[in-house]
């Protein structure tokens, strides 16, 4: 007889001897004592079927739902957490459950997954987090997937895929080897001297005159911005070139940032060595310069190559019900005080609020506190709309900012915590193909794979297909958190 109390096993009544069984179980060395009818209440659970079957089973058929079991104290050994049992406790108690503090959502759906309890009894409140936490790990993934797709080919592929997958990381990932970190950086020193360029050529000190006498750039500065735009040309065409979705590739919005910065200098050459024959001079000129205008764009440039602007982007793309909400505070102030200042200054013969609109500018500048000057209220009771208008502007400009920072830091700190697992994961995972396959490389070879840009081929299958203590499938089709189901579990009824 195994660890239960009652005499009512010698009855026929299978059920009743049933709701009187108790089992003791220890978990991790914590003592239990469960009752029959408590864990019968969910009886698809890894517990009910222990209670059920522990008066007609043998051994064996017992050691398949517990590790160990103790014939003198009469009592099943589980090596599982103890605190995260307590929490799985609370399901038979209460109906839910709920994950206490400090414990890992993805060890504590580990625990789930051991006792046979469907996420579905997990309280709401715990179950976004593990939401929040199987996101993270997707994305994980995602990098670690990436990392593994910039290793070698396989040899199936041909010589030109290679070719195109090696120019691809060439340009596009600066860290898969030197020479695309060295290619970044003077794309980074281009992009940088020709916005200084753009800029110290528009001195007039520092231009030329033309034959009709205005002032044009200096033929240097020119010379400057003409090695830049060869230098921005030859980097689209290699990336376009090596780009596997072209179409993708074109209509990305960094990749229209960098068309729109070359575009307007071989407008130019030809608005200037054609336009000539087919529109008047003044036209093309005119042309030109709005043309020229459009090179500002290439500073965004600084995007690809800075991870800081990136993360800015992230924090304003999550912050953007912050933003709106600034937005409509101030429009709703902007409305109200310059109706209200075009009111009370009407009445003054030199009023500057001649108008509703023309007071918006007056309002803006207000209750953003830059107060240029160049309009202001004399009556006095203008001045009184005028104080209340930038106290209120500094209110309304200050309760949406603590959320949009506190959105910065979280998207920066999340992307420096990914970058850092997914590296990890990748050394794991070397680690893991290093004792699994010692016969197929050197010793000297497989310590290599700790870093992930020195993985060889010999050890990319092994790498690829290791499984890491993290439990996401890397290779899988999609970059969710697997969960192994117990062979035991049933299905609901």
């Amino acid at each position: 007889m195994w660890a239960f109390s009652g005499t009512r096993y010698a009855d026929c009544n299978g059920s009743e001897a049933n709701e009187e069984t108790e089992i003791a179980v220890n978990i991790g060395g914590v003592k239990h004592i469960l009752y029959g009818d408590v864990l019968n209440r969910y009886p698809e659970t890894r517990l009910a079927e222990l209670v059920n079957r522990a008066t007609d089973s043998t051994r064996e058929d017992l050691a398949a739902l517990c590790d160990d079991y103790d014939d003198l104290k009469r009592e099943f050994y589980f090596d599982r957490d103890p605190e995260a049992f307590k929490c799985i406790l609370e399901l038979y108690n209460y109906g839910e459950i709920h994950m206490k503090r400090g414990i890992c959502p993805m060890c504590f759906m580990r625990e789930m997954d051991y006792w046979v309890i469907d996420t579905e009894y997990l309280d709401e409140c715990c179950r976004s987090s593990l939401n929040e936490v199987e996101t993270e790990l997707a994305e994980i993934a995602e990098k670690v997937k990436t990392i593994l797709d910039d290793l070698e080919g396989d040899a199936t592929v041909t010589r030109g895929q290679r070719c195109q997958a090696f120019l691809w990381k060439l340009m596009e990932k600066p860290e898969s080897s030197l020479a695309a970190r060295t290619i970044a950086v003077v794309s980074f020193a281009f992009i940088l001297l020709s916005s200084v360029v753009m800029c110290v050529s528009t001195i007039p000190e520092l231009q030329v005159q033309d034959a009709e006498g205005n002032l044009v750039e200096h033929p240097t500065f020119e010379s400057i911005e003409t090695a830049c735009i060869i230098w921005f040309t030859v980097e689209y065409i290699l990336r376009l070139v090596s780009s596997s979705n072209k179409l993708q590739f074109v209509f990305s919005f960094m990749n229209i940032v960098d068309f729109l910065a070359i575009m307007p200098f071989y407008v130019v050459l030809i608005l200037t060595h054609l336009g000539t024959a087919m529109m008047e001079l003044a036209n093309v000129q005119q042309a030109v310069q709005a043309l020229r205008i459009m090179r500002i764009v290439r500073i965004f440039k600084l995007a690809r190559h800075s991870s800081g602007l990136q993360t800015l982007t992230f924090a304003l793309k999550s912050s953007l019900k912050e933003l709106g909400l600034l937005l409509m505070y101030m429009s709703v102030g902007v409305f109200l005080f310059s109706a209200l200042g075009y009111t009370m200054e009407q009445s003054h013969p030199e009023t500057m609020f001649t108008s509703i609109p023309q007071s918006f500018w007056w309002a803006i500048i207000t209750m953003t506190t830059v107060g240029y000057g160049d309009i202001y209220p004399k009556t006095t009771l203008g001045r009184c709309n005028a104080a209340v208008s930038f106290l209120c502007g500094v209110i309304a400009i200050a309760l949406p900012i603590h959320p949009i920072i506190n959105n910065f830091v979280i998207v920066y700190s999340k992307q420096r915590v990914l970058e850092t697992a997914a590296k990890h994961e990748i050394e794991l995972m070397a680690l893991r193909a290093k004792e699994e396959a010692p016969q197929e490389c050197s010793v000297s070879e497989a310590g290599k794979m700790a870093s992930a840009d020195n993985i060889s081929v010999c050890n990319r299958a092994a790498v690829s297909t290791s499984q890491s203590d993290t439990c996401i499938p890397l290779l899988g089709e999609t970059a969710t958190v697997s969960k192994v189901q117990p062979s035991h579990k049933r299905k609901k009824k």
